[in-house]
């Protein structure tokens, strides 16, 4: 989730900025919306569709609409207030989706994914339980409470993943869960700076303690040493997530592998930009260059072309 102010880019606009609704009940106009969404706001979204069959690129545009449309009911509401009364809206907005009277046409295209793949309401209602959290909870005391908020703003989106080609076994949700679970704590780490402008802080109080870190140090031009150790460890944590999940990248559903392969490679390559600048990710945003990204997304591409030809791992 996107926690600190961003760019005034065109992509980075509130969802509801980027084109107008169409008209209520058609689905063709609710799945153009959606893709215009997705396509606006994520600049890397066409590679990751190119890496799932043709099939199922609307229902991914389908499911980052909707995550990005309450993303930016929380964060650009203009306060905790109005976030809260536009996320319950829209929560309502959600059940009336799950009880077949949609009529926003992101909920249009939802339940259109919904009655074709069996998806559940829970992980969608998840992910709005999160957006809800980030209104009155700034700081996290310990891993086992940023872990629970994980559960609830990064797990879900790779139940959906699944979800949508009907993959419900425990044991891979809980690779996906693991997976997710590292990148939303990746990019924590890589961007301290942002959310401590946006006044939030994810590194857990009680590690800070251990560490000797507190939070004045995360206003400074540069990491101090206690800090670069604090994440050096954070990013371990973030790695250990990455290696116990990563046996999803073989055994989920094939048509899904690639798009996890290039998420799985993202993350590692990200927690690798922030061990290339000795942990400290405050003098500057560590990014994942394009050749990397080039290189993940021509790895993934090339899983895909195997497994359309019949190919296993």
């Amino acid at each position: 989730m996107a926690s600190a102010s961003r760019p005034a880019a065109a992509r980075d606009l509130p969802a509801w900025e980027l084109a107008p609704l169409p008209d209520a009940g058609s689905l063709a106009a609710a799945r153009a919306f959606c893709r215009a969404i997705a396509d606006a706001h994520y600049e890397n979204f066409s590679v990751v569709t190119r890496l799932v069959p043709r099939r199922l690129r609307q229902d991914f545009a389908t499911v980052y609409a909707f995550a990005r449309w309450s993303d930016d009911l929380a964060d650009e509401a203009g306060g905790p207030a109005a976030a809260a009364r536009g996320l319950a809206d829209w929560r309502r907005e959600l059940e009336a989706c799950f009880a077949g009277r949609a009529t926003h046409p992101i909920f249009v295209a939802v339940a259109d994914t919904v009655q074709r793949t069996g998806l559940t309401i829970e992980p969608f209602s998840a992910l709005l339980d999160a957006f809800e959290q980030d209104q009155w909870q700034t700081r996290f005391a310990s891993r086992a409470e940023l872990l629970d908020y994980c559960r609830r703003s990064a797990d879900p989106v790779g139940r959906i993943v699944l979800g949508l080609e009907g993959c419900r076994e425990p044991r891979l949700l809980e690779f996906s869960d693991a997976i997710c679970t590292g990148l939303q704590l990746v990019n924590f780490w890589q961007d301290l700076k942002r959310d401590r402008l946006a006044g939030r802080v994810y590194l857990p109080a009680d590690d800070m303690q251990r560490h000797g870190v507190d939070e004045t140090m995360l206003d400074l031009a540069s990491a101090p040493p206690p800090l670069r150790h604090l994440v050096r460890e954070e990013v371990a944590w973030a790695r250990s997530c990455f290696d116990r999940g990563s046996p999803l990248v073989c055994q989920a559903p094939p048509a899904l592998r690639p798009a996890i392969g290039m998420f799985l490679g993202g993350g590692r390559a990200i927690a690798a930009a922030i061990e290339r600048q000795d942990f400290d990710t405050l003098a500057r945003r560590p990014l994942v260059s394009r050749a990397a990204k080039l290189m993940l997304a021509g790895r993934a591409w090339l899983e895909l072309q195997w497994a359309t030809l019949g190919g296993s791992r």
